[in-house]
């Protein structure tokens, strides 16, 4: 038997290499900021990492020093992601094990590299990044690990993709309990923290820097997630509904959505053009409504996400002549199909 594999497009050639590109670098600066940042300066965190960092600080208490505690971190997160993809994978399915597989492998991996230039810095400075100098303090150390966290987190949930470890108990609590995934993952990786007081070099104090961490990066990744995708939805209702519908398609190159409504004082039907645009385009959608109506009634609102064409999928350009006449027949069908009152609003 014969099989066949449709070639990819130019498009989804392109997706696939920028959401590769994402996943990449998340993993490398979310690696980076842990190894730089948060491990050498003695701080707790969620997470797998976490995990390797109690398994650290119990070897350090025994007495164990030097490179055999760094990589003893090293390898639990190894361990603990890979226990973790493979429970995922059994209870999530296949695609799901594929989504995570980069996560699971990519962040330890970075972690491993980087150990080795950490130490390096160290030996050459005397102190840990964001710890030493002039300026340096825990404090300032703590905000710059939270900040590149989330910030690596972020790039890889902005393409809907996992970075494995804890990540994936909460999606699987979600799945067959329906707990919230958020409100999950908060609860775990507070846990990890606070077991990481049984440690005896890990206080108070140490603590509550760990969860301040947690919050500070959960923060930033709900701001980078969704950035380059908020998007303006303007609605607007005029007695001009064609041509401002004309101009939105022809020199917005923009979707237009008409809705039926009804005004609330006189009760007359009326049209409602809904569009979407991005944040830079909406005083120029403005400026050209108010060209054909300056008493067009409009409404903006900001959205979080948008996907469909022009925005996440390729766009379709058609011909300047062959755009007029569809306009034209559409207008003519659309005229015909039970129009409001063309009266005041």
């Amino acid at each position: 038997m014969k099989i066949s594999f449709k070639k990819p497009t130019k498009n989804q050639v392109k997706r696939f290499a920028v959401h590769s590109l994402y996943i990449f670098l998340g993993n490398a600066i979310a690696a980076g900021a842990a190894a730089f940042f948060i491990v050498p300066n003695h701080f707790v965190m969620g997470g797998t990492t976490g995990i390797g960092i109690f398994v650290r600080n119990l070897l350090e208490a025994s007495g164990k020093t030097g490179a055999m505690v760094d990589w003893a971190l090293n390898l639990t997160t190894y361990i603990a992601n890979i226990i973790l993809f493979i429970i995922g994978a059994l209870l999530m399915g296949k695609k799901y094990a594929l989504a995570t597989l980069a996560g699971s492998l990519l962040y330890p991996t970075f972690m491993t590299i980087y150990t080795p230039l950490n130490d390096l810095y160290i030996n050459a400075t005397g102190y840990a990044m964001g710890a030493g100098g002039a300026f340096g303090s825990p404090m300032l150390a703590m905000i710059i690990g939270s900040l590149l966290f989330g910030l690596g987190i972020g790039l890889v949930v902005r393409v809907g993709a996992s970075t494995g470890g804890t990540d994936i108990p909460p999606i699987i609590l979600h799945k067959y309990f329906n707990f919230p995934v958020s409100v999950t993952m908060m609860c775990l990786d507070c846990s990890i923290v606070a077991l990481q007081l049984i440690a005896p070099q890990v206080d108070l104090n140490i603590a509550l820097f760990g969860i301040l961490i947690t919050v500070f990066s959960a923060i930033v990744v709900d701001v980078v997630s969704p950035i380059g995708l908020r998007r303006a939805q303007v609605k607007i209702i005029s007695k001009k509904h064609k041509e401002i519908r004309e101009m939105i398609l022809t020199k917005m190159n923009r979707g237009v959505t008409m809705l039926y409504g009804k005004s609330g004082f006189l009760q007359q039907k009326c049209f409602v053009i809904m569009t979407v645009v991005s944040n830079r385009d909406v005083v120029k959608l403005k400026n050209e409504i108010w060209k054909i109506d300056p008493t067009a009634f409009i409404t903006i609102s900001v959205i979080s996400e948008v996907r469909g064409n022009g925005f996440s999928s390729e766009q379709i350009a058609l011909p300047k002549q062959q755009m007029m006449e569809d306009l034209e027949d559409v207008t003519e069908q659309y005229s015909s199909s039970a129009p409001p009152d063309e009266t005041k609003v």
